[in-house]
């Protein structure tokens, strides 16, 4: 569904219901997704704040609901350069708590992974043709 949020250049929310093939767990489990960008003009260019976050809110058995986070903060050296558009430079955060699904407090994911929990901040260069 896109909303008509003021400010933002777009604003999505998704939902899902996830249906894998087989008979492994983490079927008929609901996902939510909203996908969002803002930009703001700073100085002659312009900083893009985007991200999505993937929420599936359920737990199947074995399959435990799980939470990604992932935004970017990006500046548009090409438009301050002078280059044209749509050359960006910048950084990005990623949050996943129980990635996969794999509960971060089970034997499986606490002993045998070493935890299902992912944080990390990447720095990122960004071209648009």
């Amino acid at each position: 569904m896109d909303l008509n949020i003021p400010g933002f250049d777009y604003f999505q929310l998704n939902t899902y219901l996830r249906t894998p093939d087989g008979k492994r767990d983490g079927k008929g489990v609901w996902q939510i997704t909203p996908v969002w960008s803002y930009t703001v003009p700073v100085g002659n260019s312009n900083v893009v704040i985007d991200g999505f976050i993937d929420w599936v809110v359920d737990n199947d058995k074995s399959y435990h609901a799980n939470f990604h986070f992932n935004p970017q903060i990006k500046y548009d050296l090409a438009k301050a350069m002078g280059w044209g558009e749509k050359f960006y430079v910048g950084v990005e955060y990623d949050y996943w708590s129980d990635k996969y699904g794999i509960s971060h407090d089970s034997y499986l994911g606490k002993e045998v992974l070493g935890g299902t929990n992912q944080s990390a901040i990447s720095l990122l260069v960004k071209a648009h043709f």
